[in-house]
C-alpha cells in the first residue's frame, strides 16, 4: 500500500484547516484536552511522542473522543510506528524524512506525514509516494516566502504542505492563504503549560478565536 492511497484522512485535515500540536504530561488530562479543543471547534490533534505517557494518552482520546482526528508526532522509529497504529491513531508525522519509517508506515499501512526543508527532503518524500509533507520548521526556515520557493518546482505534482513549526495566532492565516497549504499545525491552541495548569476554559477560547478569523479570512 502506498502512503498516497490513505487520502481520506488527509481530505479531513483539509477541512479542519487547524491541527492542535500537544505535548501532555499526564495521560488522566488527555480527554479533557481533547474536549477543550472540540468545544472550540478544532477536530484534529498531533500529539507528540515526547512524554512518557504519550502512546497512553493517545489510547486515551482515541477510544473515548471518537469524534478528534487523532495524530501522533515526532514519530522517529520504525517501533513507534507500530505503536501509533496498534493504538488506533489516524495518522503519525515526523520532523524529518527517515526512509526506514515510512517504509514501516507503508507495510503496516498507516497514513503518513514526513518532513521536509528542502527540495532534496522533497524528493525523497516523492520516492515513497508521500504527497502530503510536513514543511518544518517552517518560520525558522523562511515562512511563506521559503515555502513557496520550494514548492514551485513541484507544483504540476499537486503536493500538498502542513506547515509546524513557528506558527502562532497571527501569522498562521498567510499560510493557509496558499493553494498548497490545505491546514497547519501549531501548539499556540494548548501549549504544554496550559495543559499542566488543566485550563481547559483557555484552550477553548483560543480555539475559538482561531476558527473566527479562519472564517472572516474566507
Amino acid at each position: 500500500m502506498s502512503l498516497a492511497e490513505n487520502k481520506e484522512v488527509f481530505d479531513k485535515i483539509g477541512k479542519s484547516k487547524i491541527v492542535a500540536v500537544l505535548v501532555i504530561d499526564e495521560k488522566e488530562v488527555a480527554v479533557e484536552v481533547a474536549h477543550a479543543l472540540l468545544e472550540g471547534g478544532i477536530n484534529a490533534i498531533e500529539l507528540a511522542l515526547r512524554t512518557p505517557c504519550a502512546i497512553e494518552a493517545l489510547k486515551e482520546i482515541k477510544n473515548k473522543v471518537p469524534e478528534m482526528i487523532v495524530g501522533a508526532g515526532t514519530v522517529l522509529t520504525q517501533d513507534q510506528v507500530k505503536q501509533v497504529y496498534d493504538v488506533g491513531c489516524d495518522f503519525g508525522f515526523a520532523p524529518g524524512n527517515n526512509p526506514r519509517v515510512l517504509e514501516k508506515a507503508i507495510e503496516i499501512g498507516l497514513p503518513f506525514v514526513p518532513g521536509v526543508c528542502t527540495p532534496s527532503d522533497i524528493e525523497l518524500a516523492l520516492e515513497f509516494d508521500c504527497k502530503v509533507l510536513k514543511f518544518f520548521p517552517a518560520e525558522p526556515l523562511g515562512g511563506v516566502n521559503y515555502l513557496k520557493s520550494i514548492a514551485a518546482p513541484y507544483a504540476h505534482l499537486n503536493l500538498q504542505f502542513i506547515p509546524l513549526g513557528g506558527i502562532t495566532q497571527t501569522n498562521y492565516q498567510a499560510y493557509i492563504n496558499l493553494p498548497s497549504v490545505p491546514a497547519v499545525g501549531g501548539s499556540w491552541i494548548a501549549p504544554r503549560q496550559v495543559i499542566k495548569d488543566r485550563n481547559w476554559d483557555v484552550i477553548t477560547l483560543v480555539a475559538k478565536k482561531a476558527q473566527i478569523l479562519e472564517t472572516e479570512m474566507k
